[in-house]
């Protein structure tokens, strides 16, 4: 039996352990999954045990731990370090499931459930393919290292340090990501940029608390009105960024970049079904693709003040909050880009507030491989196996820490190789995973690591 045909043979059995991984609500932003976090972390470690003769270790980090794993009996073949997290988001909003979020639940042809798309799925894809070649083989084509965080989602706040006190052990050729969404569902796709990110949170307080509406109003300042006013003033009406510096250091596209965007299949009105929107909105002079893959944004993820409950409380509210991400591209700074926004709001603060700028340090820097870089060249060869069509070369318009750590801290690219699509709902409510990728990536990861090794 050869490795394709004995993972074809599986299907159902590691079907049935993606849906045991994804029971474990592994949410690493939420303190009280501190437990849940161990849980998943040791599961994942023994299902690299049970693979193969793979050395495992569970290290520890400032935070959640690192699942470590190596098997190096191949010295004359070249060494991959794959990577992959084992943590999700959060479900909320609950009531917006159709079913509960950690009761994975099959319905056609989609496994829902938090985390099985981003990124349960698809890093069990190379420890179920690992486990092939040690059965029907003996062995591996290749060495290759393993590395399964449990903070991706919440910045990979401690992979930098754990990667600088590693770095004799992480050694590699390259680096192959379970993690970085494929474009769309009908197009074999590999990511060569991912953007960057910078985020914070700020607060407005007024009075010394909530002021009665009718005895107060018109008196003293409204934090909830200051803060519309305040966020208001972080674009220009036609959706530009108004934050002084904020375009300073981006690269300009090449007009061959701008030309191979536009000639990819996209539509926006097929982008506007998708997304249930009416129309699109961004920067001006810019083509959608290239505002979502190749142009820096800011967004407000959340404000919020006031009474919120049921019926109406009649108050005037003395603080409101507000937090912020924004995408960057080269050669933007996150650290730069968090103290300009900052700078903004101190200069622009409403009269009868006080402004707090603060958050937990939320950044990344944006990262692209270079394009003849012979992991991306068995990328796109294997897809071309797998799906019969040539590969496109896409971007990502949102953010993967690690690929750009990984070349910063140990001088190594990544390949981004997983099977999810970008439509599958991760971070939302119901969100899924194909049973037909979660096989076609089983086929493809299978075949990469033979073309690689050779």
């Amino acid at each position: 039996m050869t490795p394709l045909e004995y993972l074809a043979a599986h299907h159902e059995r590691i079907l049935g352990e993606l849906i045991e991984f994804a029971r474990i609500p592994s949410v690493s932003t939420d303190p009280r999954h501190r437990g849940d976090m161990t849980r998943a972390a040791e599961w994942v470690a023994a299902r690299l045990r049970g693979a193969g003769p793979v050395e495992v270790r569970v290290l520890p980090t400032g935070g959640h731990p690192v699942v470590y794993g190596a098997w190096l009996g191949a010295p004359a073949a070249p060494t991959l370090l794959v990577y992959g997290h084992y943590d999700v988001q959060p479900p909320d909003p609950l009531a917006s499931w159709l079913s509960e979020p950690f009761e994975p639940e099959v319905r056609d042809g989609r496994l829902y459930g938090r985390g099985v798309s981003d990124n349960k799925g698809p890093m069990l894809i190379p420890l179920a393919v690992a486990q092939a070649f040690f059965a029907t083989r003996g062995a591996l084509p290749l060495n290759v290292k393993f590395l399964f965080e449990g903070e991706e989602e919440i910045g990979s706040r401690n992979l930098e340090p754990f990667l600088v006190a590693n770095r004799d052990l992480l050694r590699a050729d390259s680096v192959l990501s379970a993690d970085g969404a494929m474009w769309r569902n009908d197009e074999p796709s590999v990511t060569i940029a991912s953007r960057g990110v910078s985020g914070l949170e700020f607060s407005l307080r007024g009075a010394n608390r909530s002021l009665h509406s009718g005895r107060y109003g018109g008196s003293i300042a409204n934090a909830l009105h200051a803060m519309a006013e305040l966020v208001s003033s972080l674009h220009t009406t036609d959706g530009r960024v108004a934050v002084e510096g904020f375009y300073d250091d981006v690269a300009a596209l090449s007009d061959d970049e701008r030309r191979e965007i536009g000639e990819l299949p996209f539509d926006d009105a097929r982008f506007l079904k998708e997304v249930g929107a009416p129309a699109t909105f961004g920067e001006p002079g810019y083509r959608t693709l290239e505002r979502l893959w190749t142009r820096p944004t800011l967004e407000v993820n959340g404000m919020w003040g006031g009474y919120q409950g049921a019926g109406s409380q009649t108050v005037t509210p003395n603080e409101a909050h507000a937090k912020i991400s924004c995408r960057l591209v080269p050669d933007q700074d996150p650290d730069t880009i968090r103290a300009l926004v900052a700078r903004h709001l101190e200069t622009h603060v409403p009269a009868g507030m006080t402004l707090s700028v603060g958050g937990e340090r939320h950044a990344a820097r944006p990262y692209r491989i270079r394009s003849d870089h012979p992991g991306l060249a068995t990328a796109e060869r294997v897809l071309e196996q797998v799906y019969k069509k040539k590969a496109l070369r896409v971007r990502m318009g949102s953010t993967l820490p690690v690929s750009e750590l990984f070349k910063r801290v140990l001088d190594i690219d990544t390949v981004f190789f997983s099977f999810s699509t970008a439509d599958e709902d991760f971070h939302s409510p119901n969100e899924f995973f194909r049973m037909s990728r979660l096989h076609e990536g089983l086929e493809a990861w299978a075949r990469y690591w033979d073309s690689y090794a050779r």
